[in-house]
């Protein structure tokens, strides 16, 4: 695969973890369980700590090529709430290892795999760049509470810092 073009995604793709783990890493303790929405099935699902996870959870999964028995490293689970929520650190430390697995998917990237489809869905690159908007979709969500609270919020990433 094109070397400029892995390394172009490789900076955008790090850039969108970047300003997740800023929001992750200037969320005080009393905004970790805040609402960013209502949510009729549970409240937790528009928490805070549940939207950083949710995040994380696809990112994983779609990094390793969507599929649908994905199983996220423990303590996660996936289809139900935990008794009490995900502590600051166990989701900082998921999106440490989600980073690394990022990384050694790009880097790893070829022009096969990045055509090959996925289950119920594109190509492999296409979901890579489907991914990398989540992630910054949910970023900028969990940024924008933390600005409504008074927090103030990081400078924009432009490229990955790593």
């Amino acid at each position: 695969m094109d070397a400029l073009l892995k390394t172009s995604i490789s900076r955008q793709f790090g850039a969108s973890i970047d300003m997740l783990d800023d929001a992750l890493t200037l969320c005080p303790d009393g905004l970790w369980t805040a609402a960013l929405w209502d949510d009729d099935e549970d409240e937790q699902y528009g928490q805070f700590w549940f939207v950083a996870y949710h995040t994380l959870f696809w990112l994983d999964n779609y990094l390793t090529g969507g599929s649908t028995d994905f199983v996220p490293p423990a303590p996660f689970i996936r289809g139900a709430l935990p008794e009490s929520p995900y502590t600051k650190d166990e989701v900082q430390t998921y999106l440490r290892a989600c980073r690394q697995r990022c990384h050694a998917a790009i880097d790893a990237l070829t022009d096969e795999r990045a055509r090959e489809l996925v289950p119920k869905g594109p190509p492999y690159l296409e979901l890579q760049l489907y991914n990398m908007r989540h992630v910054q979709e949910h970023a900028s969500q969990l940024q924008l509470l933390l600005g409504q609270h008074g927090v103030p919020g990081p400078d924009w990433v432009s490229k990955a810092r790593d």
